[in-house]
């Protein structure tokens, strides 16, 4: 077989793509036959092991299936879809719908989203090898035409050492990597909008009681003017009585203030759409598992999201090392030349192979910062853990603390029932004139902190036991 022939032929195999000296490698055209990995979103999946490094299928490409984790499903990010202007509701909202409103309009999602398409794109280029060269070649051009040998060449550069291969391997966990954050977020959101249901729900109850105090000083400073008109008691009765009355009256004005915060930050977690404020249906005083702190740790550990990027972000660096150390292995590259020589009146080829020689570059430097980015996720693994613990002992000492407050002022004998029955059996002992008014006040005072105390320690249950609820993933508007 002459030269020319030897050259059609290694400008044949680089058009249809011969990549038989790729060690490990797909063919070429493998990413376009392949597509992209599925773009749904994967459950959070637990800890991978720490011994040895990972291990996929020969030939796999893009993130492996995940096991299902304890941790509901992650819903798919349904598109944003433009809500009106102000949305009026006619009855109550509900937590449920309260949560896929967030889930459909809340940005923190739409951004997370974002991040695990651009993964998917970057899982595509990476794989993807070199472009062939297609040039134009021409010699001894200045001999006036006697001389000339003008042609084409085609070049192509083959990836050895399975580096591509290695590429989506690595980008792989880094689409992994970003799904787990939007499961993160997920949760996040999932979290404020249940703890601004609870916070609305507390705001509710307060008016409510606020309105019961309110209407309490109304009868007091009722009972006082017509003691005062039986000449039985003296004007600094009616005096005392408008002062608590006022009193009252501020205090409910500061509830539907409190009110209208508590909707304005759901409103927020919602997405912001406008939403007229309006009932919540919930129940505060439904029972509350009790929950134990070591049992709560070791579920926090095994289905945190934030331990998934972390056990992920491990996966990914032992990819990269494999990576860095394919690296030195020299890529080959051919080039085969056809052209006409006016000379001697016929045609010539030319192929070029060549490949350097890692002699020098044999990436030292990469395979050591792959190898201190490892030793750095899997501390990170570690820390992790411990801010879980940390972060735990605070939540769950709030609410212990909160959970005591609440049985001891709800109980058939508890704080609530003795305030009631101390205020009814003052009132009629004044109205007998039995009992002064100052005595009168402060039952109608320690009652109105006692309900007001046990509306606080009901919201501080719920905002501890949904924040442990939501494996401690809460504000997700803040920057990060």
């Amino acid at each position: 077989m002459d030269a020319a022939k030897l050259t059609l032929l290694a400008a044949v195999c680089i058009l249809i793509g011969c990549q038989s000296i790729e060690r490990d490698a797909p063919p070429l055209g493998f990413a376009d036959s392949v597509g992209p990995p599925p773009s749904s979103v994967y459950p959070v999946s637990p800890p991978v092991s720490m011994e040895g490094p990972a291990i996929r299928p020969e030939g796999a490409v893009g993130p492996d299936v995940r096991p299902v984790s304890h941790l509901a499903q992650i819903r798919e990010v349904e598109p944003i879809v433009p809500l009106p202007e102000e949305v009026q509701v006619d009855a109550g909202l509900t937590l449920p719908e309260l949560e896929e409103m967030a889930l459909m309009a809340n940005p923190a999602i739409a951004l997370a989203q974002a991040k695990v398409d651009a993964a998917r794109g970057r899982w595509v280029q990476v794989g993807l090898p070199p472009n062939t060269v297609l040039g134009y070649s021409g010699q001894q051009l200045g001999s006036h035409g006697l001389a000339e040998q003008q042609g084409l060449y085609l070049q192509q550069e083959f990836v050895r050492g399975g580096k591509l291969h290695l590429n989506r391997a690595v980008a792989a966990e880094e689409i992994a990597l970003a799904e787990q954050e939007l499961a993160t977020f997920q949760q996040r959101v999932m979290t404020d909008v249940r703890l601004g249901f609870y916070d609305v729900l507390v705001a509710q109850r307060r008016i409510e009681v606020t309105e019961q105090l309110l209407e309490i000083a109304n009868q007091g400073m009722t009972t006082a003017e017509a003691l005062f008109n039986a000449k039985e008691v003296s004007q600094v009765d009616v005096m005392r009585g408008r002062i608590e009355l006022q009193r009252s009256e501020l205090q409910h004005k500061n509830a539907k203030n409190l009110h209208a915060a508590a909707w304005s930050r759901l409103s927020a977690v919602l997405g912001g759409t406008p939403l007229a404020p309006l009932r919540l249906v919930g129940d505060l005083e439904a029972t509350v598992a009790g929950l134990d702190v070591e049992q709560v740790l070791q579920r926090l550990i095994a289905e945190s999201p934030e331990m998934a990027v972390a056990m992920t972000n491990v996966a990914r660096a032992r990819w990269a090392i494999d990576r860095a150390y394919a690296e030195p292995v020299p890529n080959v590259d051919v080039q085969a030349v056809i052209q006409r020589d006016n000379g001697t009146g016929g045609s010539n080829a030319n192929l070029q192979v060549s490949l350097p020689i890692p002699w020098l570059d044999r990436n030292q430097g990469g395979i050591r910062e792959a190898e201190a980015d490892l030793f750095a996720a899997e501390q990170a693994v570690g820390r992790l853990e411990l801010g879980l613990k940390q972060r735990l002992a605070s939540v769950f000492q709030q609410y212990a603390t909160a959970r005591n407050r609440v049985h001891d002022y709800s109980k058939p004998e508890g704080i609530l029932a003795h305030s009631k029955t101390t205020l009814d059996f003052v009132r009629a002992g004044y109205q007998a004139g039995e009992i002064g008014y100052l005595d009168l006040l402060n039952a109608q005072r320690t009652y109105s902190q006692t309900n007001l105390a046990y509306v606080e320690a009901l919201g501080d249950l719920w905002s501890s036991t949904v924040e442990i609820d939501g494996l401690l993933l809460k504000d997700s508007l803040l920057s990060r």
